[in-house]
């Protein structure tokens, strides 16, 4: 006897169906699971037999051969127990069902035939709803994030037996659906506010203008100015995230399995930040079959690298690609993926290995060899990529002790929104553009005309600094921003003067 039914798996952040077809005939039994299985695919048969005689189920005692096709891809994980079990149970005629055509099954299976968590339901669920699947199947553990999607009936079931009263048609089960507006009612409810951080008011100027236009960004200053608190609170004034948005982004949260179960969507920026001890292959992604890192978890929102210098250097020069292109590219002998990485860069560093190069109140003990030896460890064109230098100065007493609040973060991120508003009807046309951190040449000639004093600024500062071709283009990036947050339609030379400031590092530690 023979049997079809449908599963599906991950490739990068995308799904493709898998046909799980199943052979029986009577010789000795036997079972094989062939069409490039993983171990853990291969161990299905250990849980799917126990599964099926532990739901009340007669198991088979004939030779049974399972195919996964397309037979040339690399099927990994467990979610492939359920789809094996049903295909076993009907081959063999103990489960009778017309409606396994238009249906996707998806699940881990316990001993006792339980279902478990799997991963990469969203993206599968979409994949099922374009190749024109009625339903998917799946546990319940899972079920949040597939019902967002709209078009396709998504059953949430707890065991083996459940799965196989839906197919035969014993049971009413009702489908779960998500509504996508009570979602994003429950957006940007963050705890951390800018109202709390005290001071600093041209280092939260710098922060609003890294919002608006998307721009990564640098703080530099002594332990204790701020910088891990004022970085923390960036992604509360950045723009809510769109439907679109939100969906890229809980896909690569999904397919990684760190999308928590009770959330069906993403709706607020992602803001991650690892520890400097972090491997090359934790950060862009790796692995034999290739995984998302941290700069892909941060898409749509911030990765903050905090004590920058401490880093590996490897491990900063692989964010290269991804800081230029937005996303990474993870090449195999067999395979190569590519997984979307745009990101706002915040990082923080000492201007020293002690610390108080800049402090005013502490004196430094560092030497000069110790400084250049210290900064270099941030190579010239990672700090090319990186928009906006800002000097974050040790906090004053009467700063600290003042009981007057600052602007919220609701209010700044207005001002940001609107700045990010007149960024998308200036795009609008464009596909590969959403702000000003992303122009090309092209749009940089086009949107960042200067006039005759704002030329000579800019020929002056370039002159005397000694900047590269691409730090010219950022500041020409954050010229456009400071004018767009500022509701200018030319950029002036007080916007190109402003952005000039923002690179401290090619003013003055660099030089050190």
């Amino acid at each position: 006897m023979f049997s079809k039914v449908y599963s599906s798996s991950t490739i990068g952040i995308d799904a493709f169906i898998v046909e799980v077809e199943t052979h029986s005939e009577s010789q000795i039994p036997a079972i094989t699971i062939v069409g490039l299985p993983d171990s853990a695919v291969k161990e299905s048969r250990e849980r799917v037999t126990a599964a099926i005689k532990n739901s009340g189920f007669k198991f088979p005692k004939k030779k049974l051969t399972i195919n996964l096709a397309p037979a040339d891809i690399k099927k990994e994980g467990s979610s492939f127990d359920l789809p094996i079990a049903i295909g076993l149970l009907a081959a063999t005629e103990l489960v009778d069902s017309k409606i396994l055509e238009d249906t996707v099954l998806l699940g881990e299976l316990s001993l006792d035939g339980s279902l478990r968590q799997v991963k990469g339901a969203l993206p599968i669920t979409v994949e099922a709803l374009r190749q024109k699947k009625k339903r998917i199947i799946l546990p319940k553990e899972s079920v949040k994030e597939a019902s967002i999607v709209e078009g396709i009936e998504v059953f949430g079931l707890n065991n083996l037996n459940e799965v196989v009263a839906l197919l035969e048609e014993k049971e009413k089960f009702t489908p779960v659906f998500t509504d996508r507006k009570e979602v994003f009612s429950e957006v940007n409810l963050y705890h951390l506010d800018f109202t709390d951080v005290k001071g600093q008011e041209n280092v939260k100027r710098a922060l609003e203008i890294s919002a608006a236009g998307g721009h990564n960004i640098l703080m530099i200053g002594p332990p204790g100015s701020g910088k891990t608190m004022l970085a923390k609170r960036i992604p509360s004034i950045l723009p809510p995230l769109s439907f679109g948005e939100a969906l890229e982004t809980t896909k690569i949260h999904s397919v990684a399995g760190i999308l928590p179960k009770e959330k069906a969507l993403i709706t607020e920026r992602p803001f991650r930040s690892p520890h400097h001890t972090v491997s090359d292959a934790a950060l862009i992604g790796g692995g034999s079959f290739p995984r998302p890192g941290e700069v892909s978890f941060a898409h749509h929102g911030v990765l903050f690298l905090d004590e920058l210098p401490e880093f590996k250097k490897n491990v900063l020069e692989v964010m290269r690609q991804p800081l230029e292109d937005s996303r990474v590219t993870i090449s195999r002998s067999k395979m190569s993926l590519e997984f979307p990485a745009n990101f706002m860069l915040t990082a923080a560093m000492n201007p020293c290995p002690c610390g108080y190069f800049t402090d005013p109140n502490r004196e430094c003990t560092c030497n000069t060899p110790q400084i250049q030896r210290y900064m270099a460890k941030i190579s010239g064109p990672l700090l090319d990529r990186i928009d906006i230098h800002i000097e974050v100065p040790a906090v004053k007493y009467q700063e600290l002790s003042s009981t007057a609040k600052g602007e919220t973060s609701s209010e700044i991120r207005k001002r940001v929104v609107a700045a990010r508003e007149i960024q998308q009807s200036r795009f609008i046309e464009m596909d590969h553009v959403y702000n000003n951190a992303d122009m090309g040449t092209k749009e940089l000639r086009t949107f960042c005309k200067l006039d005759e004093s704002g030329q000579e600024l800019l020929k002056m500062a370039m002159t005397r600094l000694g900047l590269s071709a691409r730090a010219y283009d950022r500041i020409l990036k954050v010229s456009r921003t400071i004018a767009d947050v500022d509701g200018e339609e030319r950029i002036l030379p007080q916007h190109i003067s402003e952005a000039i400031q923002y690179r401290s590092l090619d003013r003055e530690l660099w030089n050190h």
